[in-house]
């Protein structure tokens, strides 16, 4: 039998470990969502929104139990209390959109026809969820998918394996059954052979590029749904009017927050040249106050990445920009705790080309490399030189120019003075090997429901 292990980045120790569900009890955990579904989908829309909140209540009552968990899973400080108000921000959204995003559309209702669009719940969702934020992410789709009928079984990252297991048992205590929603532990291989089996009818992945390819080549041919955020490498772009010191606080927090492990975190900033040499010297300023330590300790701001191997592809990417030019600002010694394995003293480079990895490849680390642009059109075409396309975030006091650059960016949100939020009525989505995907909002509903045309002639 397959064990899962998770390697807690607080100490190297072995934290936790799972017997992964053999290929016979898999395809079991998903006949039994199936056949679940039916009776869940059938209880009225306020009954399954009621249920569904609260288990957001049961498991924000398990925020003791959480919160450290998530430091010795993950590496994120307890001083920052988990991601409970983003999940209630989210959840409470969706249950509120629901009635309307979810009703019928109502297309000609008179003595002769009836005409309309219902929509009809996909039937069992794969939700896969990532380790960086382990609930946020997995609430984006869990909860809307329940809200709109569908029974959900939770695939959740190796290094959080204990938060499947907390929103599983919040929403049980809730009274969602069992077998509506379900959190397994797969390996890769039973991951991919439900997938090729049509085990689901729509599967929302969080994660790599390559895991996202993966999935699409196990899915291939079966025509089952699926929804994408893969890489990101977020540009910040400081214009020359902006708020110089609103902008340092901004960006380097969302270049540097949870250990520059987001999903939408700033990993590229583009300063106009009058403004350059002030951002970085502010923002070196800000990065000499982070202390770097234990999550467990109240004082600590920046915590240990996940897993050694995810500081070793940082630091690398550190080591190379600087062999070929790059000037790295901060002097690892200013951060004793920088351990050369999981704990990784934040970092800022300038003299930075997109000849170099840093520049180009997801990090997904505390380092941001800063660059001087002369001017919106070379912000702009720097921006774009990606791969990705997940969020741009520009800093202005202009909006009718920040709009006008939003529209020339290849990104899935165009942020204005703020960056590394997702605001849970606008469609969470992305482009390039961003991957697509559409989650919140209403168009995250249609993502998870299937239209059902309806055309009936009375005379």
């Amino acid at each position: 039998m397959t064990k899962i292990s998770l390697v807690s980045p607080v100490d190297g120790s072995l934290y936790a470990e799972r017997d992964a569900l053999s290929p016979e009890a898999a395809q079991d955990a998903g006949a039994r969502a199936r056949m679940a579904q039916g009776a869940w989908a059938a209880l009225a829309l306020e009954k399954r929104i009621a249920i569904v909140m609260a288990g957001i209540d049961a498991l924000e009552a398990l925020a003791p139990q959480i919160v450290p968990e998530l430091a010795w899973q993950m590496g994120r400080p307890v001083r920052y209390g988990g991601e409970f108000g983003g999940v209630r921000e989210r959840a409470a959204y969706m249950a509120q959109i629901a009635p309307d995003a979810l009703a019928d559309e109502v297309i000609e209702d008179s003595d002769r026809f009836t005409r309309l669009l219902a929509r009809e719940a996909q039937g069992v969702v794969f939700v896969i969820a990532p380790w960086n934020y382990p609930f946020l992410t997995a609430v984006n789709t869990v909860v809307p998918a329940l809200i709109a009928g569908n029974a959900v079984v939770l695939k959740h990252a190796s290094q959080t394996l204990l938060a499947g297991e907390r929103l599983a048992e919040a929403m049980h205590n809730a009274g969602v059954l069992e077998a509506v929603f379900q959190n397994v532990v797969l390996d890769h291989a039973t991951t991919e052979a439900l997938i090729a089996a049509r085990a689901f009818d729509f599967v929302n992945f969080t994660g790599s590029v390559g895991g996202g390819r993966a999935i699409e080549r196990a899915a291939a041919g079966t025509f089952t749904g699926t929804g994408f955020e893969l890489g990101g490498k977020d540009p910040g772009y400081v214009r020359a009017d902006a708020d110089l010191d609103a902008a340092v606080d901004g960006l380097m927090d969302g270049a540097m927050f949870n250990s520059g492990q987001c999903c939408c975190g700033i990993e590229r900033i583009y300063v106009h040249e009058s403004l350059f040499d002030a951002f970085v010297e502010k923002a070196v300023a800000w990065v000499r106050g982070q202390r770097l330590g234990n999550p467990l300790e109240q004082d600590t701001t920046m915590g240990p990445m996940a897993h050694v191997r995810f500081a070793a592809i940082v630091r690398a990417q550190i080591s190379d920009a600087v062999a070929a030019g790059a000037r790295a600002l901060i002097d690892v010694a200013e951060f004793p705790a920088d351990d050369g394995g999981a704990y990784l003293a934040p970092q800022i480079l300038v003299d930075v080309t997109h000849d170099m990895r840093v520049m180009r490849e997801e990090n997904f680390g505390p380092v941001v490399g800063i660059m001087p642009v002369k001017d919106d059109a070379e912000a702009i075409r720097l921006m774009n030189d990606c791969d990705y396309g997940l969020t741009a975030s520009i800093w202005t006091r202009d909006a009718t120019a920040a709009r006008t650059i939003g529209a020339q960016l290849q990104t899935g949100t165009v942020l204005m003075n703020r960056c590394d939020y997702l605001d849970p009525a606008l469609c969470w989505t992305g482009c390039k090997d961003t991957g697509r995907g559409t989650a919140l909002s209403a168009l995250g509903y249609h993502a998870l429901t299937r239209v059902k045309s309806y055309h009936l002639k009375k005379a």
